[in-house]
Parts: C-alpha cells; structure tokens; sequence
C-alpha cells in the first residue's frame, strides 16, 4: 500500500508490476539523459560568445538529429511491447474471479464455486477497528490463492467503473454491457489495496478494493469456513 509523502510506486508483488517498474527505470533514465542534454546545450549557447550565423547548411548534424531520436523511440517502443503482449496473454486459469462495479460497490462471484458470491463495501470511519486503514478497509475481503494463474472477469451493472490494484500492476475498467478480463498472479502473500479509479458519481472515493493473498492451503481452509 502507500505510504506519506510517497514518491515512488508501490512495492511490485506481481511479474508484471516487477516488468513495468523496470520500464517506468528505463524511459526515465532516457528523459534525464535528453534533458541534460538539452539544459546543457541552452546553457552553452546562453554563456558562449561564438555563433554560427553564416551556417546555411549542416548535412551531418540534420542526419544525427534525425537518426539519433528514432533509436531511442525504438528503444522505448520494443520494452513497452513487450510488457503490453505479457499483460494482455491468455493462459489457462485456475480460478476465475467475476467483478461486477456498482454505485458505489464491488460485487465478487468466484464462478468456479456455487453460491460463493459477496457484496463488498467500504467499512465506516467509525466502525474501524485499532490499526485499520481509514477508507481503505473493507467489509468482506477478496481471498485469493498465491502462485496460481488467476482470471478476473470485470464489468458494471451502472456506469464506468475501474478496479485497479497498483502492486498488482492491474488497472481494468469495469463498463456496462462489456465483459473485460485481466489476470493476477503472485508469490507474495499479503494484503493489497486498491480503489476505484474511474470517477463514476459522488461516492467515486468509497469504494476500495482490498485482497488478501494466500497460500493455497489456507485459501482451501477459508473455502470450506465459506461454503
């Protein structure tokens, strides 16, 4: 989750969020690189008295400017391609999550199971517990098993919805009338918050999504608690 006066992003519990924090390293790697170029080249033509006025024609520096940044587009373009195949491939999953958006709640329905489905809303300010997270806290959470191959099937029963959870790099709009489809996977238990983020009317903010990751064994057990 995040903290105060954060400034990065949050800890990567999934592949894919591991790949996207490498990418988001590298494209600011290049930016720094191009603006001290840039901040270097203002401040040398700003203190130097030479100039180039007579210069008509420069065959050589137009072929740099012009080759030099379609490298680095192309080394931005093939890592970005590749992490956008890796978050839309399709593999066979082991357990498949419906995710149903509402104003201003989400809905679950683990369709590989009869009758295992919850309304989950945001818990009140004044029915926290000690050590529980304001706005963030649910009152049913979603129990999902580690490294296994998870499919979220995401739509809405109203407006424009948007179930993001950012350590899980997942961000999936929820639209009326259309079925979309992410998939999670982790090996990290935990506990992960994410919200609404799409604003969709005037409770847009109290409607947080919280997953509780566990080892299959214990994923079994909260099944049987559950059925």
């Amino acid at each position: 989750m995040a903290c105060p006066a954060q400034l990065g992003f949050q800890d990567a519990a999934s592949p894919i969020m591991e790949e996207l924090m490498y990418f988001h390293d590298h494209t600011l790697m290049i930016v720094f690189l191009i603006s001290s170029l840039v901040l270097y080249i203002i401040s040398l033509m700003l203190t130097t008295e030479l100039t180039h006025t007579s210069t008509m024609d420069a065959q050589e520096v137009e072929t740099v400017w012009t080759i030099l940044p379609a490298v680095i587009l192309i080394l931005i373009a093939l890592p970005s391609l590749r992490i956008l195949y890796m978050m839309d491939e399709i593999t066979t999953p082991s357990l498949t999550l419906k995710t149903m958006g509402h104003q201003w709640y989400w809905s679950y329905e683990y369709t590989d199971y009869e009758s295992l489905c919850f309304d989950s809303y945001m818990t009140p300010p004044l029915e926290l517990d000690p050590g529980e997270l304001r706005m963030l806290e649910v009152d049913n959470r979603v129990v999902l098993p580690t490294e296994m191959s998870i499919r979220m099937l995401i739509s809405s029963e109203d407006v424009l919805h948007s179930w993001t959870v950012p350590s899980l790099g997942v961000k999936t709009d929820a639209i009326p009338g259309r079925l979309n489809q992410a998939t999670l996977m982790t090996s990290r238990p935990g506990i992960y918050y994410g919200q609404c983020s799409e604003i969709c009317g005037a409770n847009h903010s109290f409607m947080p999504i919280v997953l509780e990751l566990v080892p299959l064994k214990h994923f079994e057990e909260w099944l049987l608690s559950t059925l």
